[in-house]
């Protein structure tokens, strides 16, 4: 790897303390970038930068990833700007196509109800179990579930510490169905050391995010018939249904662990569909305009 990038790597992971994750997507997204540039650091110019996005464009990259790679290069040579390497950052001023704001997928209440309605009699579907109450239940992102220990868990006081994104470490709540879906998947494992992985997949490893996927799959599959299911889908539908019900944005962010109110007001446009879709059923001046009133 490219000693710079190399620095500039360790400069986030041990100084800014982020998470495996982002290193490895800063690390892809930076190493195709040198892959592609041909230029060394100290010699490339806002046109490098226009023509690497443009490239990538052609090719089908996402505006929202686009964005992503943008953010990672403009974070280098901010960097290598800091270090004395270059005279200003040549990303400064690059912009990605602006995105469509896609509103997330959500299920209903009663899609909900019907995912949770099934008997957990294997160690398998009661561990499964846990986990749809956990995403369900709290929100958590998958990375977070996955990393969950359980000397995080709390029951008897009904929360649990998740670390999320840029290690910021939260509590968030555990009701009673998710309490009690995982004492009964604990019941099936024996005694434990508490700093053992809460889920685990064979033996006592921790699960992958790839099972913890593929099982949300089947049981979309299996309860729902569409194995459209997956972990974002229900934290949408936790952050969705409590924001319809409690009208609390600053709350669900607070539960989100969202660091700027702004990505869960994405959440205020799904309750205003609830709320139109009830306008349109029930209201008397909701009905639309036959011909003969234009």
């Amino acid at each position: 790897m490219d000693e710079r990038i190399s620095a500039f790597l360790d400069h986030l992971t041990f100084e800014k303390r982020y998470s495996s994750n982002t290193i490895t997507a800063y690390r892809r997204d930076l190493e195709r970038f040198s892959r592609e540039s041909g230029v060394q650091w100290a010699e490339v110019r806002a046109h490098d930068i226009s023509a690497f996005t443009a490239r990538l464009h052609a090719r089908g990259l996402s505006p929202r990833s686009l964005q992503r790679v943008l953010s990672s290069v403009r974070s280098f040579f901010g960097y290598l700007e800091k270090q004395g390497v270059i005279e200003g950052n040549p990303a400064g001023n690059a912009r990605a196509p602006k995105s469509r704001n896609k509103l997330p997928r959500t299920l209903d209440a009663d899609k909900t109800a019907r995912l949770f309605d099934f008997e957990a009699k294997t160690s398998r579907d009661k561990r499964d179990l846990a986990m749809l109450e956990l995403f369900y239940g709290s929100g958590v992102r998958l990375a977070e579930l996955v990393g969950i220990d359980l000397r995080d868990v709390d029951l008897q006081g009904g929360f649990v510490t998740v670390t999320g994104k840029g290690n910021k470490v939260r509590q968030v709540p555990l009701g009673a169905p998710c309490i009690a879906a995982i004492e009964n998947w604990l019941a099936t494992r024996g005694p434990v050391d508490p700093s053992s992985p809460l889920f685990t997949g064979r033996g006592e490893a921790r699960i992958g995010r790839r099972t913890v996927q593929q099982r949300l799959k089947r049981l979309g599959g299996a309860q729902l018939g569409s194995n459209v299911v997956h972990p974002h889908m229900l934290r949408h539908s936790f952050a969705s249904h409590l924001l319809e019900s409690s009208g609390d944005l600053r709350a669900v962010q607070e539960l989100l662990g969202h660091a700027d109110i702004a990505t869960t007001q994405i959440y205020t446009h799904l309750d205003f569909q609830h709320l139109a879709k009830v306008y349109d059923a029930a209201h008397p001046r909701a009905a639309k305009s036959g011909a003969e009133d234009v």
